[in-house]
């Protein structure tokens, strides 16, 4: 592999690519192009599967380095960050990517760490700095009141964490050529004080908005914890998840993981339904690349209703139970 080059790291499960994997290729493909380097997909695990490697090239990977090994089975941050820090010495990319994921977020601080450089974590924007080369790292900031922009001058390599859904993968490109570079693992990353004793896998009730292909968000607009059970009655009809805005789960409404938003998640559904939201900066931000935005409202000002594909001003609690109602007759007919 060259040098000074652009890395993202790929996430793998079972063999198989976690999606955040395409979503920072495509962040990296922009920033790679604008300094004219390759762009190098780094992928780290066990038994991964041939056909998963080849979507990297497909979506934008110039380089895929594999990491192929048993110690690398399930994710180890100590033996991870071993391996991570000595291959980031020999061949001294100039910019690392990883999503900001539970793995992201543990194996990138403690990669920075030992190799003494910058790391900006849950970004939502990032670019290259005229003239200097530098990589700006855009994230939100004082509970997501501001959006700070951050850059490591003198240290290298420059390191963030790119917040999931933030951005769509580019389409596969079936013309694209790239090269499969396998690297052998070394006895010497492998450390033995870890030991994994198994995996807990989530509960069916935990929040996955950003899954979600359908996400029915409630605001302030519903004035009481109670109203939400018409939300929720309306995104079981319509197979999707419940979302919130800030101030309702500030009100103690609907809890944290539901929340949508800069200082929430970042969601990029098929259908985005918006009652009782006013259109916060900070909540536009983290829903607006969403397919199609529906938007209900009292106040015909609302920054939401600007956004939206359709929009309803109206009595929220009026509109809410009659479409819940068509719904429910249309799928009995």
């Amino acid at each position: 592999m060259d040098k000074n080059t652009v890395w993202t790291l790929a996430e793998t499960f079972d063999g198989g690519l976690n999606p955040v994997s395409l979503e920072i290729l495509s962040r990296g493909r922009l920033l790679a192009d604008t300094l004219g380097v390759p762009l190098v997909s780094l992928v780290m695990g066990y038994n991964l599967k041939a056909e998963e490697l080849a979507r990297l090239i497909l979506h934008g990977a110039d380089v895929v380095a594999v990491v192929d090994a048993v110690e690398l089975d399930g994710f180890q941050t100590e033996t991870y960050s071993r391996a991570l820090t000595d291959l980031v010495r020999l061949y001294e990319p100039q910019i690392i990517l990883a999503g900001a994921t539970v793995n992201g977020r543990t194996l990138m601080p403690h990669a920075a760490m030992r190799l003494g450089t910058g790391l900006t974590a849950d970004c939502t924007g990032l670019e290259i700095e005229e003239g200097t080369g530098n990589l700006l790292q855009t994230r939100p900031a004082i509970g997501g009141n501001i959006l700070a922009t951050i850059k490591t001058p003198h240290t290298r390599p420059q390191m963030a964490t790119v917040r999931p859904r933030s951005t769509l993968p580019l389409p596969p490109d079936p013309s694209r050529q790239g090269v499969l570079e396998k690297i052998p693992f070394k006895s010497q990353w492998f450390d033995p004080r870890v030991k994994r004793l198994g995996i807990r896998r989530e509960d069916k009730e935990q929040v996955n908005l950003q899954a979600a292909e359908v996400v029915v968000a409630g605001g302030r607009g519903l004035k009481k914890r109670d109203n939400f059970k018409a939300l929720e009655e309306l995104a079981g009809l319509l197979g999707g998840s419940v979302g919130a805005s800030r101030e309702a789960v500030d009100r103690g409404w609907v809890t944290y993981p539901h929340q949508v938003g800069l200082s929430g998640k970042t969601v990029v559904p098929s259908l985005y339904m918006a009652l009782g939201i006013s259109g916060a900066i900070q909540h536009l931000a983290g829903m607006k690349t969403s397919d199609t935005i529906v938007a209900i409202n009292s106040d015909p000002q609302a920054p939401i209703l600007q956004l939206a594909d359709f929009a309803i001003v109206g009595d929220l609690f009026l509109v809410l139970p009659r479409l819940i109602q068509l719904i429910k007759e249309e799928q009995l007919s």
